[in-house]
Formats: C-alpha cells, structure tokens, sequence
C-alpha cells in the first residue's frame, strides 16, 4: 500500500481556500488535485479535509483536525473527503461542522467543486458512489507541488488483496493503473516547471499494470519513464511489496542512478504465523532475500518499512521474530504502528493482544528503529552526498536522510541539488560541508 504517515495534518492554503492533508503519500498528490480544480471554480471560503482511514487514531485525528478548522474559520464552508470519508460518510455527514461530504472518486471530478454543491440543510450533503465499481484511475495533469521540489505522481489506485486488518481496498476499490502515455505526459511537465525529485505512488504499486493492456509491470513502465524523461533527476518509489518485485525493476536498481537508493517494504511483520494470519503474500525469509538480493544489486542501498505492533495472537516470541528482523533485514527508517482494530475486517474477530502490550512493543520497535537510523548516520560521515534542498535551508540525501543547513540563507539554493560531504549528525539528521563553498550545513 501507499505509505502511510502519522496522523498530522499538512495544511496548504491559497487565497480563502485550505486544504488539509491527512495520511499517505496519495493524498498528498489527491489534494494538490482537489485544490486545483476548487481553484478554477472560484471557490473560496472553503476548507477541505483529506482524512485518512488506515487506524482508528488517524480517523480520529481527522475528526479533530475537522473540529479544529471550523473553530479557527467559523464562516467557512467545510469539505470532507478522502479514505474515511469514503467508509463512513454518515459519520461526517453527522458532525456540525461539515457541509459536503465527498468519496474518493467524487473528490476528483471538478464538477464536485463549485458553490451549488452545498446544501442549505443543517445535514451535510453526502456524495459518495461504491468504489468497488470503478475500473479505471482517472488521470489529472497538475501543475506541480507547492514547494516545486518533490512531487507525486498516482501511478495506480486500489489494491486486490484482502489483508486481515486492513480496511483501504473499501477506501480505494481494486486495483487499477493510470496508462504509461500519462504517467509520461505528467512527468515531463512536472520536470519542465522545475520539479528536481518525482515519487510514485498509489496503494499497490508493486501492482502497477495488472488491469492494463498487456500488462506492463512497474519495471517496465519506470523504464520507460527514465527513458523519455532525461532531464528527470531523482525518482522515488513510496512503497513496494517484496515479492512482487517484476525483473525489470530489478534491473534499474542495479545500473540506474536516477532511481534513488532508497526502498520502503510493506513488511508489516517479521514472524510467519502472524504473516499468514495478516493474509500477507511474504514470508520472513522472502523480506530477507529482497534485502539480500537488492543490497548485491546497489550496495549503498537503505531500506524503510512499515511495520505493525501487537497484531492479534502475537505472543512474545512472535514478536520477538518482528524485532529481530529489523537488525536481519538492517532496516533504516521505520513506520511504526500499534495495531489499531478496523470494524469489518477479519483481525478485529481474532483474539485481542491488550493495548499496553501493543504500545510496549510499538515503543521497542520504534527504539530499535532510532538505533538502526543513527548507525546508518554514523555510518555516512566522511562520505560524499547528493542533497536536494527543499525549502528553509532543509533537504535530504539520496538515501532520504534529512541534512538541515543551518545558517544558510541564500535562497537560491532553494529546489537545487549540491554536492556536500557529511561531517557529523545528530538525533534529528546528517550534518554536512558544502564542498563548492566554506558553508556549513546541519545543526544549530
């Protein structure tokens, strides 16, 4: 699936309309989506909320971040949108403060974005279609991201496998994939308005194809991309499946630089039973051998991965076999997540690990993840790194290690890539010297 993030709104605002972003790296592109086409509409006095569904603490912090925006803008219209919105609109069609509620196919109409779409009605106005009937992703050209450095693009929506604690296939639909021509076509402008660093993403994107014309694979279409679009100087992908890795792919992580050193696992688990009771398609020793395999391919090569704590039946040995996969696999950066019950899903029927437990075992991980992380620092001084600076003198390396230029005020720099040597690093990221420069670059 695409990656998910903590729940923490990212808000983007444009004359009177905001727009707030909760969840993974599709809404992210989604939003930019959505506030382009209330922008050509000339809405205004708008709020729009992309919430997330993944757990129940990010449903909730979607409520707040609902809560929160109608109090600071109490004249303001209110859009709720996104995975949640699209499970249990009734819930937000309930809540005051919301006027229109969208699904996740309705927020990409532009029609869905105009003044008479509000009711007049104390209740919300709810317009949400069954996913599950939807074949096709729409594709949307977008101008670029606000900060005009990294950008994502959907390469596919949906996915067709039914993990046992997993509500997103009911947000998203089944698996389909935007054609290679418009992934084409939307890089190429992206890149030609100055965009430095390109991120697919979707929800399965190790699925990319499967619903397609002859079937293409993520390789194959990541090659041809590469391809056409030389001027393109950084892809990302946001998140792969470790058995679902096509040849093609395999072969541009060994000979293309452009393809950043960089992989983020849907692992989720590192203790077979609790794969298999997850319904997940890998066992431990397949994450072990992608990891082996690609770190033969591109040596420099760091590894992410989400991982999910105290799923139920998960005994202490079980989870022992997760922590421990964590140094076998030499994970770098970890998305931890206490398992949180979905309503519907199979795991919400299986025997409950008790809450404290999962927040114990969510802590180790997350404690065993910020030691992984500073070896890694460790491990790059006295090296040489590429560094996209992003905005207010922060970037990040080829790896997506965050390198902080303190002191640096030449804006110039800004959606440029440098050439800089790590000299030390701290909790919060690498430290590092300009080498065209006597600059410095990291912390205060």
């Amino acid at each position: 699936m695409s990656k998910p993030t903590t729940p923490t709104a990212r808000a983007s605002t444009e004359n009177s309309l905001q727009v707030i972003t909760l969840g993974c790296r599709l809404n992210t592109y989604e939003s930019e989506v959505m506030k382009e086409h209330a922008l050509s509409n000339g809405l205004d006095n708008t709020i729009i909320i992309n919430t997330c569904a993944v757990t129940n603490e990010a449903e909730r912090s979607s409520r707040q971040s609902i809560r929160r925006a109608k109090k600071e803008n109490p004249d303001a219209r209110v859009i709720v949108t996104g995975c949640s919105a699209q499970i249990n609109p009734d819930m937000y069609k309930k809540m005051p403060e919301v006027d229109l509620v969208l699904g996740n196919q309705e927020k990409m109409k532009r029609e869905s974005f105009v003044f008479d779409a509000f009711s007049s009605d104390k209740e919300a106005t709810v317009r949400v279609n069954d996913i599950m009937e939807i074949e096709e992703t729409a594709h949307h050209l977008i101008s670029g991201f606000e900060n005009r450095v990294r950008a994502f693009i959907q390469i596919q929506n949906g996915c067709d496998h039914r993990c046992t604690f997993c509500t997103i296939p009911y947000g998203r639909g089944n698996n389909r994939s935007v054609p290679m021509g418009e992934i084409l076509q939307q890089v190429q402008q992206l890149v030609h308005n100055g965009c430095q660093e390109i991120v697919f993403t979707g929800v399965d994107i190790t699925g990319y194809g499967s619903n397609l014309p002859g079937n293409p694979t993520l390789g194959q279409m990541t090659k041809r991309i590469l391809a056409q679009v030389p001027d393109l100087k950084r892809l990302r992908l946001s998140s792969v499946d470790p058995v679902e890795i096509d040849d093609d792919l395999f072969k541009l992580i060994e000979t293309e630089p452009r393809l950043m050193p960089h992989m983020h696992i849907s692992l989720q688990a590192g203790d077979d039973m609790v794969l298999k009771r997850m319904k997940r398609r890998h066992l431990r020793q397949d994450a072990i051998d992608f990891c082996h395999k690609v770190r033969e391919l591109r040596p420099d090569v760091v590894f992410g991965a989400d991982i999910i704590a105290g799923f139920p039946t998960e005994t202490d040995e079980m989870f022992q076999n997760t922590l421990n996969l964590v140094r076998d696999c030499n994970l770098t950066y970890l998305h931890i997540f206490p398992y949180s019950a979905r309503k519907g899903t199979p795991a919400a029927r299986m025997p409950q690990v008790l809450k404290t437990i999962r927040k114990d075992r969510a802590a180790q991980l997350r404690q065993a993840g910020k030691e992984q992380e500073q070896a890694f620092f460790a491990s790059r001084v006295g090296t040489k790194a590429s560094i996209l600076i992003e905005v207010q003198g922060k970037g990040h390396t080829e790896h997506f290690a965050p390198v902080r230029l303190e002191g640096l005020q030449d804006e110039t720099l800004n959606a440029t890539i440098i050439q800089a040597e790590i000299i030390g690093y701290d909790d919060k990221g690498l430290i590092a010297k300009h080498l065209h420069t006597n600059r410095t670059i990291g912390k205060k």
